[in-house]
């Protein structure tokens, strides 16, 4: 049976199914939103690369939502190859602003999550720092990112299928001279970090904590 998520929030298209989950054991140190995988090739919000990164920022004291785009699971509305998406995203940044106000927001998304929720977190004055896992640097142009001047981790395998680990180091280092940017490699994981899933969350706790 497919999980639910525990709230939907109120969008042009009807509505997106999300996952509000507050940290368990320590104060809330800010908030954050994880965007998931392409939902063309099964992404969803229960992906289990979402749910650690999701799991690592709450252990880091973020309050973590979670959603599903347009068209997946019970979110209403068609998938729209990245452009409402972004959309999603940004309505997922407005529950939070208005939930949670005054809070620092952090933005991470997991491969085409990463594609949309960047390009969306670059602009977007609310997002305070971002973290982009398994970027997909062989499938799309990321060369926006050197503008921006916001925070950044990327979390890769060196095994990625979707983006080589030396072309994202050469994208890092030029997002680094305007921006703090981060790359941590994991050794032995590929695009979804099967073996390697605690290290991806130990990593993104570190960094966010």
């Amino acid at each position: 049976m497919y999980p639910a998520g525990n709230l939907f929030i109120p969008v042009a298209h009807g509505r997106l199914e999300a996952i509000l989950k507050e940290p368990s054991a320590q104060p809330v140190t800010g908030v954050a939103i994880v965007l998931h995988p392409h939902p063309l090739f099964g992404g969803t919000m229960h992906n289990k690369v979402v749910f650690r990164a999701a799991s690592a920022l709450n252990d880091a004291g973020l309050v973590v939502l979670r959603i599903n785009f347009r068209g997946v699971g019970q979110s209403t509305g068609e998938h729209d190859e990245g452009r409402g998406e972004r959309e999603d995203a940004r309505a997922g940044l407005d529950y939070l602003a208005e939930n949670y106000p005054a809070r620092k927001i952090t933005l991470c998304g997991f491969s085409f999550g990463a594609r949309v929720g960047l390009e969306v977190g670059m602009t977007d004055d609310r997002v305070t720092r971002l973290i982009s896992i398994g970027t997909p640097v062989d499938e799309y142009d990321f060369s926006f990112l050197e503008d921006s001047q916001k925070p950044m981790l990327f979390v890769q395998g060196d095994h990625d299928e979707y983006g080589s680990v030396d072309r994202l180091r050469e994208l890092v280092d030029r997002v680094a001279l305007n921006a703090a940017a981060e790359l941590r490699v994991v050794k032995g994981a590929g695009h979804f970090f099967d073996d390697q899933l605690d290290e991806l969350k130990r990593v993104i706790t570190d960094w966010a904590g």
